[in-house]
């Protein structure tokens, strides 16, 4: 990375952060979050970045929204970030702040966590294969505006839909929804990949009968699912369960294999039959909940 200093300025009042999809009478006590899919690119965030958007593109989650809009329209209440997670990151901890990344550091700044280092904190620094995204380096104060603009908005707005879940149904179990990439998915079993991953912070996030449902849905079909493998959840599934509260969480993965091409980033002719048998698993779970008793 050059040593340039990159100066820009985002005029939010032109993009839509998120869209929020059957929000208003919810009728199960879920509440799907989408973080990852977004791919509505700032202009001057392309300008300024030193990769094609196709590039950028590496680390999206492509088309998960679109997976599991037939659950949402069944009556689950869908949160959508539609900026993508090369530009902010709210799946992570805001603090999580790379101060290699900025000519103008915050002088407090003590952050050292393990995304950080790997230039994967709150704002990217890489994308895969390891390329960088700038070549110079950020305004401290540019960063700041990115998370009041984008990442509080959202998590503002996930938080109320939770909060609404719980006034209505007594409890909320908020799903987070991903995908992975197939090459980790065949790194587990090259003879037979990974299809889903259900994450529930090793079974702290939310009670088993609840992962058992959802897990043994989606296996069903001779679809392949594990638990905690390879992921275990990340910040929204840790942050937002408080099972005191009657707060629950997972984090849903999903092979990008099963449904897309993850080079030209196109749909299978699958993509239906897969979003069905998807969307059909979030809607046993959440039949499956509205006579569970916590």
């Amino acid at each position: 990375m050059s040593e340039k200093n990159l100066s820009f300025t985002v005029d939010y009042s032109k993009l839509k952060v998120f869209d929020e999809f059957n929000t208003k009478e919810p009728k199960f006590p879920i509440v799907l979050s989408s973080p990852h899919a977004g791919r509505l690119f700032p202009k001057e965030f392309l300008d300024n970045s030193a990769l094609s958007e196709h590039e950028l593109r590496a680390s999206e989650d492509a088309f998960v929204t679109e997976l599991v809009m037939p659950a949402s329209n069944a009556g689950i209440p869908l949160l959508s970030l539609n900026i993508p997670r090369t530009f902010v990151d709210v799946n992570r901890d805001k603090i999580e702040i790379d101060d290699t990344m900025f000519f103008n550091p915050p002088q407090s700044s003590d952050i050292n966590s393990r995304r950080c280092r790997v230039g994967l904190g709150v704002l990217h620094r890489i994308v895969y294969p390891n390329k960088n995204i700038y070549d110079g380096k950020l305004d401290y104060n540019e960063a700041r505006e990115r998370i009041q603009n984008v990442y509080e908005p959202y998590h503002k707005k996930l938080k109320q839909l939770v909060d609404k879940c719980v006034r209505k149904f007594g409890f909320c179990l908020l799903i987070d929804c991903h995908s992975m990439p197939s090459m980790i998915c065949n790194i587990m079993n090259e003879s037979n990949a990974l299809d889903f991953c259900v994450c529930n912070l090793f079974g702290e996030s939310c009670p088993d009968e609840i992962s058992q449902n959802i897990f043994q849905s989606l296996a069903k079909d001779d679809f392949r699912a594990e638990f905690n493998r390879p992921y275990a959840g990340a910040f929204i599934t840790f942050n937002y369960c408080q099972p005191r509260k009657k707060i629950y969480t997972m984090q849903l993965e999903i092979n990008r294999s099963l449904y897309m091409d993850e080079l030209s980033y196109q749909k299978k002719a699958n993509f239906q039959s897969v979003s069905t048998h998807i969307s059909n698993s979030i809607i046993e779970l959440a039949n499956f909940l509205l006579d569970f008793k916590i």
